[in-house]
């Protein structure tokens, strides 16, 4: 049970363990791309090439749904990010319930934006759990954890690959434990559990009173969506990738000719940056048709904006 890209690499893994993989279910096609065409999720589109009945149902709600997804007798439902509640019914009708690959060391980062909001944090590590899911948001016993680090180079869509294939390695080793009936559930602790808010388009809007280093983290964790960006002459203005300075000034002001920007508590100087419609390019070549010199002050939302 998933939806998007990151869930791909732990189907393959199941399929190529030789699990029998009787059903996949996945989020109904939707409207996506500038033409809007109606599209199969990833995870909709990798079953079909390898032949695997799917089902696309909007929710569990109905008792029919729930009587079809009991019918398929399995003997687990494996879980990730799949975007949809399970209910009650849905959780113990396998005969070892439903597990979930999440992307973070519960019980750090419940929620639904675990990658992006670990880098913004500064996460030194993360990982993923196998956790066996309950009703509750990703409060469930934890079956197995594997770590892995963050360092200043990671972004989000780095970390969103590694964690893809680690996950799908993690949930081989679980399945096999749990067979094997050698796995010992853990309770996840209250101390320590923390919530990942989803993230909104908006949050991408620079907001230079913050400090250099949170700045240069969300630069990173909005990479590439929805992408870190501030408004300049009736363009929207992104930073790709970002560096920090050891400049300082009125925040949001342009410090130098090669785009050194003051923040709250220092500086940075984008590395990466993008007008509309354009390919991205190293400041660099950036500035070599783009005038933002020296004094310019660039726009911030509104303070009191919501975080």
């Amino acid at each position: 049970m998933g939806t998007p890209e990151i869930a791909v690499p732990a189907l393959a893994a199941l399929i190529g363990e030789e699990h029998e993989v009787v059903c996949v279910y996945s989020q109904p096609p939707r409207p996506a791309g500038r033409g809007h065409r109606v599209t199969a999720s990833a995870v909709h589109t990798f079953a079909d090439e390898n032949g695997i009945d799917v089902r696309t149902p909007e929710n569990f709600k109905s008792q029919a749904s729930v009587t079809e997804f009991a019918a398929l007798d399995a003997d687990i439902a494996v879980v990730m990010a799949y975007g949809l509640i399970l209910p009650q019914p849905i959780l113990t009708a396998p005969r070892l319930g439903c597990v979930n690959i999440h992307a973070s060391l519960l019980p750090r980062w419940r929620g639904a934006a675990p990658i992006q909001r670990a880098i913004m944090a500064g996460d030194t590590e993360t990982g993923v759990t196998i956790m066996q899911m309950d009703e509750g948001l990703d409060t469930g016993e934890i079956l197995l954890q594997e770590k892995i680090s963050i360092d200043q180079q990671t972004n989000a869509q780095i970390l969103h690959d590694q964690l893809a294939e680690l996950g799908a390695s993690t949930i081989t080793r679980a399945l096999t434990s749990l067979s094997e009936g050698s796995v010992q559930p853990i309770a996840q602790p209250d101390e320590g559990a923390v919530y990942a808010k989803k993230i909104g388009r908006s949050d991408g809007h620079i907001d230079w009173s913050k400090p250099a280093v949170e700045i240069e983290r969300t630069v990173r964790a909005l990479n590439p969506w929805p992408g870190t960006w501030f408004n300049h002459q009736g363009e929207r203005i992104r930073i790709l990738a970002a560096d920090i300075h050891n400049g300082h000034g009125i925040p949001g002001t342009v410090l130098d000719d090669n785009a050194a920007i003051a923040c709250g508590d220092g500086a940075i100087r984008p590395r990466v940056m993008q007008r509309p419609g354009k390919a991205a390019t190293e400041t660099e070549s950036f500035l070599r048709g783009y005038d933002l010199p020296a004094g310019t002050v660039l726009d911030s939302p509104l303070a009191n904006k919501s975080q």
